[in-house]
C-alpha cells in the first residue's frame, strides 16, 4: 500500500549506518514522512533495535551488510529494487572514527578501513544506485561527511582525509551525473551523540564534564542524531530540488571557524 501523505510520499530509500544514532533517526524521518525504507547496518541487534522503534512499520524492510562491500552494496539495491519496485534516495550515512591515533600512531591497515567504509561505502552506494535513477530520471543521494571535512582540528587525520574525500565525491558525481535529473549532495555534522561518539560522552560524564561538550561553536552545544535527520530529510524531499553537489554543515556554527589550541599549551 502507498502512503500518500508527507514529504516524501510514495518515494523509496535506502539508508546505511542505520543501527544507531544519525542512521535511526533518518529511517525514522523518512518513514514519518511517507517513504518506504530500506535500512541496513552491520550490527543486526542495533536494525532490530530501530525496527522496534519505527513501530515494526509494515513500510520498512532491514538488511545486514556491510557499506564498504562491493557485492553486499549491490544486493542491498538489487533487494531495494524488489521490494519497492524502484529507488528514489540513498543516504551513505555508515562511518567509523577509527579513534583519535595521529600522524605518528596510525596504521596504514587502519586508515585502509577508515577509507573503506567512509569514502568507498558512499562510492558503492552511488555508483550501484546510479543507473536505476538514471533511468527513472530523478533522485537525491546523501552522503555523510563531517565538519572535520571541511577545517582542521575537528577529527583524526584518516577521519578527516576520508570525510573530505566524501565532499569531493559529492561535489564530483553531482557533475558526472549532470542533466540526469538525480542530485548528490552531503551533510556535514559537528559533535553529535551517536554510537560513533559514546567514547567521548561517557569519558565527560564519568569527569562530569558533560556541560562542557559542543561549548566552542557559538550555539554552546551538541547536537542530537535528528537534528541530522532533518537536514537529510530536506535533501531528500523535493524541497531541495535546487540544492546539488553542496555540503551542507549542521553543526551549531562550529565550522564557521573551528577554534583552534596549539598542541601542549593550555
Amino acid at each position: 500500500m502507498t502512503d500518500t501523505t508527507g514529504r516524501l510520499a510514495g518515494k523509496s530509500a535506502i539508508v546505511t549506518g542505520a543501527g544507531s544514532g544519525i542512521g535511526r533517526a533518518s529511517v525514522l524521518a523518512f518513514l514519518r514522512e511517507g517513504a518506504h525504507v530500506l535500512a541496513s547496518d552491520r550490527d543486526s541487534d542495533g536494525l532490530g533495535e530501530t525496527a522496534a522503534a519505527a513501530g515494526r512499520s509494515a513500510r520498512l524492510t532491514t538488511q545486514v551488510a556491510d557499506a564498504g562491500d562491493e557485492a553486499q552494496v549491490a544486493d542491498l539495491v538489487a533487494l531495494a529494487q524488489e521490494t519497492f519496485g524502484g529507488l528514489d534516495i540513498t543516504y551513505a550515512n555508515a562511518g567509523i572514527s577509527g579513534g583519535t591515533a595521529g600522524l605518528g600512531e596510525i596504521t596504514p591497515q587502519l586508515f585502509t578501513e577508515i577509507l573503506r567504509i567512509n569514502t568507498i561505502g558512499p562510492f558503492l552506494l552511488a555508483q550501484k544506485a546510479a543507473p536505476h535513477m538514471i533511468a527513472r530520471g530523478r533522485g537525491s543521494m546523501i552522503m555523510t561527511a563531517s565538519v572535520a571535512a571541511l577545517r582542521a582540528n575537528a577529527g583524526s587525520p584518516a577521519y578527516s582525509a576520508s570525510k573530505a574525500g566524501v565532499v569531493s565525491l559529492a561535489q564530483t558525481l553531482a557533475y558526472q551525473l549532470f542533466g540526469t535529473g538525480v542530485r548528490v549532495n552531503a551533510v556535514c555534522p559537528g559533535l553529535i551523540e551517536t554510537g560513533m561518539t559514546k567514547p567521548i560522552f561517557d569519558m565527560a560524564r564519568e569527569r562530569g564534564s558533560e556541560h562542557k561538550l559542543g561549548q566552542i561553536n557559538p550555539s554552546r552545544r551538541y547536537g542530537e542524531p535528528s537534528e541530522i535527520a532533518e537536514a537529510a530529510l530536506f535533501l531528500a524531499s523535493d524541497e531541495a530540488s535546487y540544492v546539488n553537489g553542496q555540503a551542507l554543515p549542521v553543526c551549531g556554527g562550529l565550522s564557521a571557524g573551528h577554534p583552534f589550541a596549539v598542541p601542549g599549551k593550555a
